[in-house]
């Protein structure tokens, strides 16, 4: 039954940050599903980053409390979380990512208080991972944001089926604006979306972009990475030193604008849980090539991209050179990738994961509710 008056919940959605991108970029279509069903959230994020994704929640009717400190910083982080959890008084504490989820577990034991823990990434870092194991009873309900991440967190942290869920993130909305299609005589333009962060494998598409300059006869083309972060400067000096066609366009407030201007989209990676970026790319309409890490390998099969493994810069020059070869089918690629994420991650398979999901945290609620009272009646 969806929350209503007493019935309603009161979820404490807490995140490591409000950077622009990563986990926080689904929480708006997340948490409307559960304010859909007459439950109260509110977002309490432990770090501020960049701060970018905030806008949008705010936008949404969210109500985001943001702790001032370093990402660093666990000890103060997990008591200002504290006071905000004695405050809130919620009824669940809906964690994301890691940090989030070890403090939130934590303070859930403390209040007694159900725990509904996100898992986004495929790859856990090995003392992030024995933490999570050693805690994991203290989550009611883990849920992986793909089928890649469900497979991980069941063998990883020993998740059995019963407490564990899958609801794919993305949400494709057949209404985004579609990419201009490239027309012969100008450059094939292809572009990327991410943070400069090694785990993005820039460099090793640098490589590959020097190893396609070899080459020498290829249509022209331009390559733009949109995205900020700690890799800039060494970056800045890969494609100086081997005069690479790569332009670093900085963060972009509107990354469904940015891929309308391209004609294919990269994603070389080292690791990916679902990877919103190349999923939205798909969704405009464009060819993807990427690792095979996270679920791209299982959303881009056939003609609308290519799946190369990571860290091979000759593997991905080869798909890069395919491509800059047959600029003509682009649209068709194109076209194939767009279909493939309209019938696999539709808003409406998206909204009826949600709800399925949110009926199971209130039935946990009620359950609990009722065993407290029941000891109360003893």
């Amino acid at each position: 039954m969806a929350g209503t008056g007493e019935d309603a919940l009161k979820i404490a959605y807490v995140i490591n940050s409000v950077e622009g991108g990563g986990a926080a970029l689904p929480v708006p279509a997340v948490t409307r599903v559960m304010r859909e069903r007459g439950h109260h959230v509110e977002i309490f994020a432990l770090s501020r980053r960049d701060g970018r994704a905030i806008t949008s929640m705010e936008q949404d009717g969210l109500r985001v409390h943001v702790r001032d400190g370093a990402p660093g910083d666990h000890l103060t982080a997990f008591f200002w979380l504290m006071r905000q959890m004695q405050a809130f008084s919620p009824t669940v504490i809906w964690t994301s990512l890691t940090r989030a989820t070890l403090m939130g577990q934590l303070i859930g034991t403390w209040r007694r208080c159900p725990v509904v823990s996100w898992q986004h990434s495929a790859r856990l870092k090995p003392a992030n991972a024995r933490m999570l194991r050693l805690l994991r009873a203290r989550t009611s309900l883990w849920i992986a944001d793909s089928r890649c991440v469900e497979e991980m967190t069941r063998q990883t942290l020993g998740i059995p089926p019963a407490h564990l869920a899958c609801w794919p993130i993305f949400r494709a909305d057949a209404d985004v604006p579609l990419a201009t299609p490239w027309r012969p005589g100008e450059p094939v333009r292809i572009g990327s979306l991410g943070r400069l962060h090694p785990v993005k494998g820039y460099d090793i598409l640098c490589q590959a972009l020097t190893l396609l300059h070899q080459k020498g006869d290829l249509p022209p083309f331009e390559v733009v990475i949109a995205g900020e972060g700690e890799e800039r400067a060494r970056l800045e000096d890969l494609i100086r030193r081997d005069e690479l066609p790569v332009r670093l366009a900085g963060y972009v407030e509107h990354p469904k604008n940015f891929l309308t201007t391209l004609h294919a989209y990269v994603q070389p990676s080292l690791w990916e849980g679902l990877c919103l970026a190349a999923h939205e790319a798909m969704l405009a309409g464009l060819p993807v090539i990427a690792s095979a890490v996270g679920e791209l390998p299982f959303t881009i099969t056939g003609d609308m991209g290519s799946v190369v493994p990571p860290r091979d810069p000759q593997a991905l020059a080869a798909a890069l050179e395919k491509l800059l070869r047959s600029p003509e089918k682009l649209v068709e690629w194109g076209r194939a990738g767009r279909q493939r994420v309209l019938e696999r991650f539709s808003a409406e398979r998206f909204d009826a994961t949600g709800r399925g999901i949110v009926e199971r945290v209130e039935r946990i609620v009620a359950d609990r509710n009722g065993s407290v009272q029941a000891q109360r009646l003893r």
